[in-house]
């Protein structure tokens, strides 16, 4: 059986690394066999990382596009989040989380081949954060496998109301193999808990990682991988698109707060999942991610909402609801890897960092990013990922940073794991910068980007899906 070596990172050793053999043998040497309870919260939490595309994202892009775009926001998350679903279990998991070089990894996994055998009735298992602690491979794929298809759903609210729906499919699938596929494994790839079992071995171990994780960057849930990879993604295809026809001439608020509100609840529901089941494991860990979660939230919208009743003298539904999306962002890196005082000051600065992104930085880049993609995810990821090298320091409630040989918590100071997140950061966005604009010029020689101005007049729910989403 080939190796398989997935994982979120929990406190990430300074260039240490997870995942072992399937099936590796414990120290007292019988199989670890994987607890029931792990199991179904990591089952829970795939199906609420779900619930958070389909409808969640969904309405929350829906709502905020005009009337005349609706159902093709919906087909585009829709149908976007089914198609990754597919490649990832056709070939994504497998450049994703097998062993290969520093930026990408094998293709043993190609259709899965190796998570069950039918002969025997046997599933592989994969260690999780705790050693002689296993999971189903299988229920990991499956966990993955939602992180990679909202993270690609979440650029098209960059470009929505003008793009093509054959552009968005064709773009998906380029970004998605050239793009996600490498920084989830530069990111989150290593060797496995039970792999580290004394120092001598270590280098040995390190070499086997992702690039970023063996400089030994932090990022819990995605903010990497997920956010700061969307949204610089997402402006870029806005800035290759070009503006919606009337951009800064003819107002084109959201068609409907309400649809939007209820978007945002369901992303805040779903993204425990999202956050809490990064740990692998219903433990300490788990918990700790989850109340960071809810609470930094709660501060962003706080914060957003208040920011906002001082500049315009009035709290808006739109605020709240992007001040807590702005909160959820920002918190996924950190989620486990800070302490309470983390969660609050991530929280808290979130919802002005946000706030200004979809303001005054987007008034200086002049990009239509249509809702906001890059102001509140990129923006937001990238405010979590520095935050987490400073508060993951225990002298400011953080976890810090687990030996796998010892067992000891360390940290290597905050000047210096603020340099490697900012390094992975920088990584990151050129990386995605770069295949993204490739992407889209190479699906506009191909098949165009955008629909004939008379379509985009019209809207997109009638000229390109021939239904409209509601009965005028």
């Amino acid at each position: 059986m080939p190796t398989v070596l997935p994982r979120f990172p929990r406190a990430a050793v300074l260039g240490l690394v997870l995942l072992a053999l399937p099936g590796l043998a414990c120290a007292a040497g019988a199989a670890p066999t994987p607890s029931k309870g792990d199991t179904a919260w990591m089952l829970t939490s795939t199906a609420l990382v779900l619930l958070m595309s389909v409808p969640a994202l969904a309405l929350f892009y829906g709502g905020l596009v005009r009337t005349k775009n609706m159902l093709s926001v919906l087909m585009q998350v829709f149908v976007g989040f089914s198609l990754i679903t597919v490649l990832w279990c056709v070939y994504g998991y497998s450049l994703a989380f097998t062993p290969g070089n520093a930026v990408i990894g094998g293709l043993s996994r190609l259709f899965l081949a190796g998570t069950f055998d039918p002969g025997s009735g046997s599933y592989s298992t994969v260690p999780t954060f705790s050693k002689n602690t296993v999971l189903y491979e299988l229920v990991y794929v499956g966990f993955q496998c939602t992180f990679a298809a909202i993270t690609c759903c979440l650029i098209l609210g960059a470009v929505v109301e003008r793009i093509k729906f054959s552009a968005v499919l064709l773009f998906l699938v380029i970004w998605f193999t050239f793009c996600y596929c490498p920084i989830a494994h530069m990111v989150w790839f290593w060797p496995g808990a039970d792999a580290y079992t004394s120092a001598d071995k270590v280098a040995a171990l390190n070499a086997q990682a992702g690039l970023i994780w063996r400089w030994g960057a932090l990022d819990f849930a995605g903010g990497t991988v997920v956010h700061i990879n969307a949204g610089v993604a997402g402006l870029v295809g806005a800035f290759v698109l070009g503006k919606r026809v009337g951009f800064g001439r003819e107002p084109m608020p959201p068609h409907s707060l309400t649809l939007t509100m209820v978007g945002a609840s369901l992303l805040w529901f779903g993204w425990f999942g999202f956050n809490a089941g990064s740990a692998l494991e219903a433990n300490g860990s788990a918990a700790l991610a989850f109340l960071n979660t809810y609470l930094a939230t709660a501060c962003a919208v706080l914060t957003w909402m208040g920011a906002e009743w001082v500049l315009k003298g009035k709290p808006s539904m739109l605020g709240a609801a992007s001040g807590a999306v702005a909160g959820l962002v920002a918190i996924t890196p950190a989620a486990g890897n800070v302490g309470i005082p983390g969660a609050f000051v991530i929280g808290l600065g979130a919802g002005l960092v946000c706030l200004w992104g979809v303001t005054g930085l987007k008034r200086l880049i002049r990009a239509d990013d249509a809702l906001d993609v890059f102001g509140v995810h990129a923006l937001g990821g990238i405010f979590g990922a520095l935050m987490t090298g400073i508060f993951n320091s225990p002298a400011l409630g953080g976890p810090g940073i687990s030996d796998y040989v010892t067992g000891a918590q360390s940290y290597p100071g905050i000047g210096a794991q603020f340099l490697i997140q900012l390094k992975a950061v920088c990584l990151v966005a050129v990386w995605t910068a770069v295949v993204a604009y490739a992407g889209f010029r190479i699906v506009k020689l191909l098949t165009g980007l955008r629909v004939p101005e008379e379509e985009e007049r019209e809207g997109l729910d009638i000229t390109s899906h021939g239904e409209r989403a509601y009965d005028l």
